[in-house]
């Protein structure tokens, strides 16, 4: 008689919660922020050549190159060369706010041109109060809307381009205060920076507004900011004037906003009236090398591939940029101990990391976690810091050295 075979019980493997949580962790400045979805690992993938992937989706190389990503060309044209298959990324559909319910201005800093990480805070933390009524973000600053679509503005106000060179908090004041009257936003938010927090208590004494200082916490209901080390929170229903503490919400990724320009004369006309008190004010020139590694926002950063130090520390100086160096460099004495950067040195959060002869060990990588932009330079194409890398050259750092400092002498003389 024939025996029914066994039924084999059907094993699933442990889900490790500690793994899943450190695939969806995405680190922004010092706040951890998670993924709803983990990041799927590739299986028994060939590597992909970076170069041919850019090249494939250059759309505009002058006057400066453009890249489109969504392009068929880049996963289709690639794949076909290499062998390989490249998923498509969809493209983010554009978010209109026709009528909005109510506006909410975000005031940015916006130094030396540049959206820089505190004004995406703060235009993330304008959105939360928008989008919980049909609202809009309204930002205000000096140059054009197109850099800040992609952080979440829905309209945009473009001050003289004059005022981001001279530091006459006057005229941020009066322009803010016209905008008040002119467009009546329910909210205004500032920055907690040095500028912006200036510009904010002008503006709440001149309209008589009460101002909530350092947001940590922000809701159509309540906001709220700590005291006392943490130990205290105090919590206030949303006033019209708040400024955002930094590295308290994290930027926006993944949404593309209209950002249609407004032509209001009246802010600037108000503005340019107001005469500045200051006699004189101008921004003093700084050592990069003075700077903190963790305060910095450019650092120039050399491995064991670098040799010839008289061109970087040329190239430093003509960059503008903090001088760092991994461990290997550190305990051979070509930089000092408090230069190194890694998970035993000091872990930075540079707007950008331009690394020569970097190799990328894992202690090195967890080092630069924080940094928005890395540019490599290393002779191996497989190297872990050309992997990290925004931009990578795969080249000697002994050539692009003397090159990089020939071409900014010749730009500057220009």
């Amino acid at each position: 008689m024939t025996q029914p075979s066994p039924i084999r019980p059907q094993f699933r493997r442990r889900v490790d919660p500690r793994a899943e949580r450190a695939a969806r962790t995405v680190l922004t400045g010092q706040r951890p922020r998670l993924l709803r979805q983990p990041v799927a690992a590739a299986v028994n993938e060939r590597r992909r050549d970076p170069r041919a992937l850019r090249a494939a989706a250059l759309i505009q190389s002058q006057p400066r190159p453009r890249y489109d990503w969504t392009r068929d060309a880049a996963s289709a044209g690639t794949a076909a060369a290499v062998g390989i298959a490249v998923a498509t990324v969809p493209a983010i559909p554009l978010q209109v706010i026709v009528e909005p319910a109510y506006l909410v201005l975000a005031m940015l800093d916006r130094p030396g041109g540049e959206v820089s990480e505190h004004d995406r805070q703060v235009i993330a933390a304008a959105r939360l109060l928008a989008d919980a009524g049909g609202g809009a973000v309204v930002t205000v600053c000096t140059g054009s809307g197109e850099a800040l679509a992609e952080a979440g503005s829905d309209r945009h106000v473009a001050l003289p381009d004059g005022w981001a060179d001279d530091y006459v908090p006057e005229r941020r004041a009066a322009a803010a205060s016209a905008l008040m009257t002119t467009l009546s936003p329910r909210h205004i938010l500032f920055p907690d920076s040095p500028d912006g927090a200036d510009v904010a208590r002008r503006v709440a004494t001149t309209m008589g507004e009460r101002l909530f200082a350092g947001v940590q916490g922000l809701g159509p209901d309540r906001a709220t900011r700590q005291s006392a080390g943490g130990s205290l929170e105090t919590g206030h229903r949303p006033t019209r004037l708040m400024t955002v503490a930094a590295d308290a919400f994290a930027p926006l990724d993944g949404v593309r906003h209209e950002a249609r320009p407004l032509d209001l004369a009246t802010p600037v006309i108000a503005g340019e009236e107001v005469l500045p008190r200051l006699g004189g004010a101008r921004r003093l020139a700084v050592d990069p090398d003075a700077l903190s590694l963790s305060e910095t926002d450019f650092i120039l950063s050399a491995g064991n591939g670098v040799t010839d130090w008289r061109s970087f520390a040329d190239l430093g100086e003509a960059l503008g940029a903090t001088r760092a160096g991994s461990r290997v460099v550190c305990d051979a004495g070509h930089l000092p101990r408090e230069r190194q950067v890694g998970a035993s040195g000091t872990l930075v959060s540079a707007r950008c990391y331009l690394a020569f002869g970097i190799a990328g060990a894992p202690q090195h990588l967890q080092g630069i976690t924080g940094v928005r932009h890395v540019i490599a330079v290393n002779t191996d194409l497989h190297a872990e810091m050309i992997k990290r890398a925004d931009l990578s050259i795969v080249a000697d750092a002994q050539a692009v050295m003397p090159a990089l400092i020939r071409l900014i002498r010749e730009r500057r003389h220009d």
